[in-house]
């Protein structure tokens, strides 16, 4: 039996790496929800939509004849700009996710992320700060997640990844654009003394869990599966690597959780009155909170297993930057463009 899969923000990095796995999978014809085609990966030859997700009435057309759906159109950010993140990210998210259920669509797939599962077991008082003012996109994401708790009382199967931090080709907002730069000025310190792992995923390994979920037998109701990558690494193991292989300093220095919470609560307050983004906030600070994530789930109602060594990601992402002249990225996406020249879809 054939299934028909559409993908939206078939551009992005999940949602791309999501495409080809699928692509390569028998038995599934796959559509591609783009504003922009000519971005699509070389070799694609499904179906396109083209549009924009703020557009109910384009979603609506767009959901005919679809089995399900990954949802990956998304804008993001690293810190703070909570207005944009519900503009742009939460409150089209939501309305896609409602319209695939009254179109009945049989599968939803969204690529939640570990440290969802984080800011749902800290202790109070942790992060010094609700999460929806420490990180509106990640506090979005926990909203996202509870409307899909919700949604599968309607009888909707609905499937939240935990994927890890991204690295790889294609690279975009993630824990090396940002991490990179900090490095450098020798100021960045050891966060927990460096014992907490890093759950780093490649993009391949991330579109083949994302590709699996949508197709999978046996998945019912609501479900949150931790997917990430063939190995743990730990921070200091990551930026021992950095140092070893690409000449980044290691920090001179350690701080506490605690302490390093405080401090990216002032150099968040700082950056208000400056025209850069903080050099440290404290979404940074919660990436490297331990999430005690496996792929165990994952193995045994997807099938899922990682490919791609971290190591080999890392060296991908860091070609590319060079190629490109990459030595940072800001902490958010530049805001979309209106209907009329293209939107959020990614």
């Amino acid at each position: 039996m054939t299934r028909t899969v559409l993908v939206a923000g078939a551009n992005g990095f999940v949602g791309s790496h999501t495409l080809e796995a699928l692509q390569a999978m028998e038995g599934v014809e796959t559509i591609a929800l783009v504003r922009d085609p000519k971005r699509l990966a070389p070799g694609f030859a499904g179906q396109i939509r083209q549009g924009d997700i703020r557009d109910e009435g384009f979603v609506r057309r767009a959901l005919e004849g679809v089995d399900a759906v990954c949802v990956c159109a998304a804008w993001t950010s690293a810190w703070g700009h909570a207005e944009a993140s519900r503009e742009f990210f939460l409150e089209p998210t939501l309305a896609f996710l409602d319209a695939a259920v009254e179109k009945g669509v049989k599968r939803v797939v969204f690529p939640s992320s570990t440290t969802a599962r984080v800011l749902r077991a800290l202790p109070p008082g942790r992060l010094r700060g609700a999460p929806a003012c420490v990180w509106p996109h990640m506090a979005n994401v926990l909203r996202i997640e509870d409307r899909m708790r919700s949604l599968a009382e309607r009888g909707a199967s609905m499937v939240a990844l935990r994927l890890g931090l991204f690295v790889g080709g294609r690279y975009g907002l993630g824990m090396l654009p940002i991490l990179l730069p900090r490095l450098a000025t020798h100021l960045a310190p050891w966060v927990g003394k460096g014992r907490t792992a890093l759950p780093l995923i490649a993009g391949q390994d991330a579109g083949r869990a994302m590709a699996l979920a949508a197709i999978s037998e046996g998945l019912a109701g609501y479900s949150t599966i931790d997917v990430v990558g063939r190995e743990i690494p730990t921070a200091r193991e990551v930026l021992g690597f950095l140092h070893q292989a690409y000449g980044y300093p290691l920090p001179h220095f350690a701080v506490s959780f605690p302490m390093a919470y405080a401090f990216g609560r002032l150099m968040e307050a700082v950056s208000r009155i400056t025209p850069w983004d903080p050099f440290i906030s404290r979404s940074i600070v919660l990436l490297l909170e331990e999430t005690a994530a496996s792929n165990d789930q994952a193995r045994r109602l997807l099938g899922y297993e990682p490919e791609v060594h971290w190591k080999d990601a890392v060296r991908a992402q860091l070609s590319e930057m060079r190629r490109d002249r990459v030595r940072g990225l800001r902490m958010a996406r530049p805001i979309p463009a209106p209907f009329a020249s293209g939107g959020a879809a990614g």
